[in-house]
């Protein structure tokens, strides 16, 4: 793989982060090095557990989970956006340091729109990601220049859910 292109899972439907996470076993499964990092996401999952059980996969995410945004408090929201920036961070040095070949951004269009992460940096790691480099953004509602930036954007539109319906969340189907 000589060139690395830039995709964006989007939309209001179910999937976007088990899309994500398919391509990272694809690549993985191919010898790639993949960087998986969630924002806003510390509760586990059957998808996170298969990467982190993957050799040339490192995830990276909250320890501790803050719940939705709209019943976060400011003090929340201050430590929520410090951890999504160290994160983003180490992931970078990461990608940097020991060449992987994919980065996967988790929800970063949700850390973006809520401000709970530096949107200069992320800007600055899409416009002047490095050549080699795949980058997967996953979230509702991308930022106009993610959309610009990218090569593949994916809609997932919701026509129909359980919750819909207050069917609960299930495990190894929801998360």
């Amino acid at each position: 793989m000589n060139k690395g292109l830039t995709h964006v899972y989007c939309g209001d439907g179910k999937g976007k982060t088990t899309a994500a996470a398919g391509l990272s076993i694809r690549a993985a499964g191919s010898g790639m090095k993949v960087v998986f990092l969630q924002f806003l996401k510390a509760t586990e999952s059957g998808e996170i557990e298969i990467l982190r059980n993957l050799d040339n996969v490192t995830v990276i995410r909250n320890e501790k989970n803050y719940g939705f945004f709209n019943r976060m408090t400011e003090e929340d929201k201050l430590a929520v956006a410090k951890l999504h920036n160290d994160n983003l961070k180490s992931a970078w040095e990461l990608v940097e340091r020991e060449h992987y070949d994919m980065l996967v951004l988790d929800e970063v269009c949700a850390a973006y729109n809520y401000n709970l992460i530096d949107r200069q940096l992320v800007e600055k790691l899409i416009k002047e990601k490095k050549d080699n480099l795949e980058l997967v953004l996953t979230g509702r509602d991308p930022a106009p220049v993610f959309l610009e930036y990218a090569d593949y954007v994916s809609e997932i539109k919701k026509i129909k859910h359980p919750y819909d319906r207050k069917i609960i969340a299930r495990k190894g189907i929801e998360y």
